[in-house]
């Protein structure tokens, strides 16, 4: 992926120097495979049993953080994709009329609070959409690499993008919507939905590759095929395997392998929000 001369965002707090270290119970990849097969068996979000496996502090004084864009090589690479989701979801939203907001990307080690949860390695990156950050331990690049066999810069690209696909269906109330249906619906029904915003958000990061591509020709050879490794890695089906032997789809709450792989390549091939809908397909 060439991004050397991709522009670099500045909103990111960097709180690596001041988290980790004991702030919170670093699970692994083992606990978190048990973690997660503890949440299929029960059918709900794996982050919930993540969440209650760490150690939350009962007083904590807020991270010391450092603003703007890093200054190691790695931190500079997210700043510069965090740059291109900015720029290419601006012009998107620019043509809709619509103006967008782009989120602030928080680096941690180990474990931190969020506006949402404890956040903690384990769980991996997500979205907050209480305070529209997307938090990140970029430990989980190495996990990614060399436990799930999904190394490469654009797999790391791939999934920031995903959580800044997260983003843009808060901006755009799709994540509100999903939330209140949950709230209504069977357990299995909310995993449906739960599923079906996952994989919007999938189709979003392909949305974005495209429009970043024809802007700035970024992509190499080898670039795709190692977002699908990516994608595929952390496919419900796959991820239940590694952790139980066997899947229960009725649990699933992110997509199978498959389906997130297909979902990505639509966004990638047609480069439009409207080719994204979820959920009116089966």
């Amino acid at each position: 992926m060439r991004w050397d001369d991709l522009r670099q965002s500045t909103n990111i707090e960097d709180v690596r120097a001041s988290t980790g270290g004991g702030a919170g119970l670093k699970v692994g990849v083992g606990g978190t495979l048990i973690a997660l097969a503890a949440a299929y068996f029960l059918g709900i979000d794996p982050r919930v049993i993540l969440g209650v496996m760490s150690q939350v502090p009962s007083e904590s004084a807020a991270p010391a953080a450092h603003y703007g864009i890093p200054q190691d090589e790695q931190g500079r690479f997210i700043a510069a994709v965090l740059g291109e989701t900015e720029d290419a979801w601006s012009s998107i939203f620019q043509a809709k009329g619509l103006t967008y907001t782009p989120p602030t990307l928080v680096l941690y080690r180990d474990a931190m609070p969020s506006a949402c949860c404890f956040a903690n390695a384990a769980v991996g990156p997500f979205y907050c959409p209480r305070d529209h950050k997307i938090y990140l331990d970029l430990g989980f690049f190495e996990q990614l690499a060399d436990e799930f066999q999904a190394p490469g810069q654009f797999a790391q690209a791939y999934v920031l993008a995903h959580e800044v696909g997260h983003h843009v269906q808060n901006l755009l109330g799709i994540m509100d919507k999903v939330h209140a249906a949950q709230e209504r619906a069977s357990d299995v029904d909310a995993n449906q939905l739960s599923v079906r915003l996952e994989l919007q958000a999938d189709c979003f990061a392909g949305v974005w590759a495209r429009n970043a591509d024809q802007a700035k020709h970024m992509l190499e050879a080898g670039d795709v095929e190692s977002a699908m490794r990516a994608a595929a890695a952390v496919g419900d089906d796959a991820l239940q395997r590694r952790a139980q032997g066997y899947v229960v789809p009725e649990s699933f709450t992110h997509g199978t392998s498959a389906q997130r792989t297909s979902w990505f390549k639509r966004g990638l091939a047609r480069g439009a929000i409207e080719d994204c809908n979820t959920f009116a397909t089966n």
